[in-house]
């Protein structure tokens, strides 16, 4: 094995502590939750450091973290210590699995910490200011076969995302039940149903007119929402369909959808690019949804498993 070749002619390499703590934050929350927690905080003091201040938790991964051991609860418990640790400056998080309507309420509800002196000239700056601050920052929310999620906890979640830029829903099994429409305070206009498996796509449209990527991968909207959904989030450049089996793009919908979507993955495309298969998603989901239901007490893995991160 050829050594490298700095390390032939005598050199040595630069000193990874010695890099600025913002460069190293940017570079550890390109990784996992599970690897900062499990790796990274632990290789010096100085990275442990780092690994607790609120830039490196800017982005949160949590994809595929079953093979760690926990049950749903004790991962929703350390995906919950991970929001904490943003301290309310989480632009991005993807989630598989394990979300539930309580920690998607707590992700949305996170905000950044303000501290303003108030005197009676600024009192009505002060509001202003904290309204504005105090919002989520949240631009990018993925979630990924999380089949305890339904409409109306989506539709709730979604209302108190205004910033949103990037959602993607795949395999959550959104149920088709009739919901009273939950808006937000800055919609003028109450939101009117049609058919209600559209719920969740006019929730996004009254919701989210900064979006520029959408996954309603497997949905059950109809063209009804993706009109709504083409009417008011003019941002729009990426939309994945597929196997959103009420969407029918033919004639001006197809139109519409190729003049304003730069990218767009209709109903029938391959899904070879998907993390699972979708046979594998349809056998695997009775048996990951099983599991984690069955360990969402807590065991003394799960609880060597949240002590061991933040311990």
């Amino acid at each position: 094995l050829a050594l490298p070749t700095a390390m032939n002619q005598g050199q040595e390499y630069p000193n990874w502590l010695e890099l600025p703590p913002e460069l190293t934050s940017s570079i550890l929350n390109r990784l996992g939750v599970m690897e900062i927690l499990e790796s990274a905080q632990k290789v010096c003091r100085s990275w442990r450091r780092i690994c607790k201040e609120p830039l490196t938790w800017s982005k949160i991964d949590m994809r595929n973290v079953g093979h760690m051991g926990g049950s749903s609860h004790e991962l929703e418990k350390i995906c919950r210590h991970a929001v904490e640790r943003s301290q309310g400056g989480l632009v991005e998080i993807e989630i598989w699995h394990f979300a539930t309507h309580d920690l998607l309420n707590y992700i949305a509800d996170r905000k950044e910490n303000i501290h303003l002196i108030v005197d009676y000239v600024s009192v009505m700056l002060s509001v202003m200011l904290m309204k504005l601050l105090g919002s989520s920052k949240l631009r990018s929310l993925k979630l990924a076969m999380c089949y305890l999620i339904e409409n109306e906890g989506l539709i709730e979640v979604i209302a108190k995302l205004p910033l949103l830029e990037v959602l993607e829903v795949s395999y959550c099994s959104l149920s088709g039940e009739p919901l009273e429409p939950i808006v937000p305070s800055s919609c003028p206009n109450q939101m009117t149903l049609g058919n209600n498996c559209d719920d969740v796509a006019l929730a996004i449209a009254e919701s989210m007119p900064g979006l520029t990527r959408l996954q309603l991968f497997g949905n059950r909207l109809t063209n009804f929402g993706l009109n709504a959904i083409l009417d008011r989030c003019p941002n729009l450049e990426y939309l994945d369909l597929r196997q959103c089996i009420n969407v029918d793009i033919v004639g001006d919908m197809e139109r519409r959808c190729y003049e304003r979507i730069k990218v767009l993955r209709r109903p029938n495309d391959p899904v070879d690019d998907y993390p699972y298969g979708v046979s594998d998603v349809d056998e695997m989901s009775e048996e990951y949804y099983d599991n984690y239901s069955a360990a969402s007490d807590y065991s003394d893995t799960g609880e060597d498993l949240v002590s061991r991160c933040f311990g």
